[in-house]
């Protein structure tokens, strides 16, 4: 098969204007939100921590996440054809699976750099080291890419049928699997279960990293140190909500549960929403941010007068 027709959010050229707008100002928000976490981070020295080396990591996945579902959906929110080739659809989803499986790894890496943070204070400099980070970080890109070439591998082994239509705006991994013409349950049941070794694995990582930091806070003696514990992990802990639960919607159901409408409202919070929030998450609720970019906007400006 050459090519695939995306059919998209919308066939209404009134609904596809305004869906144009809206998703063109959210990418420029994502863009610029977690542009300014990766320069501010980078560039001031009061951040040069493992937890803001990670985050920076994090932003840069946002604007590489969303870069390869918003161009080429706003592109085709203004076509009247809206094909995509197949060595593009195959090269969207696995840029975007691989993406989303770093994603969740460095998700889990990072509750485990609070988990050291506060559970073990004395070791934290040991332990979590600029040298550790670096592998860390390089790790993780490395297992995502790599993790996810069983899950294409896999789908497109299966027989397409005649029909090219993708009831989507994107090509994803469950999509595509609606196309073949063949009894695909042995398919679906392998990539379920490396699903939930990806997703579910790192996500109870997650909930016991937290289980146990919340054990140690409730045990500090000043309630400042516990407020501020609270609100480093609470930003963490809503970031994790969004991502896995979206991901989890999109990437652990079955095709006879599968809803084309829903599917997509949940790739767009999974895509879209979640990189453009996951920066206000994090400025919102830390005043080291808050309060490193203050010092940003000033140094500019200063530099502009001059």
């Amino acid at each position: 098969m050459a090519e695939f027709v995306l059919l998209g959010l919308s066939s209404e050229p009134r609904t596809q204007l305004i869906l144009f707008i809206s998703f063109l100002v959210i990418y420029v928000i994502i863009l610029v939100g977690n542009s300014l976490i990766i320069i501010v981070t980078t560039a001031d020295n009061s951040l040069q921590t493992p937890m803001y080396f990670f985050l920076t990591n994090l932003s840069f996945m946002d604007i590489c996440v969303s870069s390869t579902s918003v161009p080429r959906m706003l592109k085709d929110l203004l076509s009247a054809r809206k094909t995509i080739s197949y060595a593009e659809c195959v090269a969207q989803m696995y840029i975007s699976l691989s993406l989303g499986e770093c994603e969740c790894i460095l998700l889990a890496i990072m509750a485990y750099d609070r988990y050291i943070a506060i559970c073990y204070p004395l070791h934290y400099t040991t332990i979590i080291n600029r040298s550790a980070c670096i592998q860390i970080a390089a790790g993780t890109w490395i297992c995502g890419f790599l993790l996810s070439i069983c899950h294409i591998v896999l789908t497109l082994n299966i027989n397409l049928c005649g029909h090219n239509e993708i009831n989507h705006f994107l090509c994803e991994v469950p999509e595509f699997l609606s196309l073949g013409c063949e009894n695909i349950l042995i398919v679906e049941s392998v990539i379920y279960i490396v699903g939930v070794i990806i997703l579910i694995l790192p996500f109870s990582f997650i909930c016991m990293s937290y289980i146990r930091i919340i054990y140690s806070t409730l045990k500090i003696s000043t309630l400042k140190a516990q407020k501020k514990a609270f609100s480093t992990c609470g930003s963490h802990m809503m970031v994790v909500t969004m991502f896995y639960g979206s991901a989890m919607a999109v990437y652990m159901k079955s095709r006879s549960t599968a809803s084309p409408d829903i599917d997509k409202i949940i790739t767009v919070f999974y895509f879209i929403i979640t990189p453009m929030l996951n920066p206000l998450i994090y400025t919102l609720r830390n005043k080291e941010v808050k309060a490193a970019l203050r010092k940003f906007r000033k140094n500019h400006v200063l530099e502009w007068e001059r």
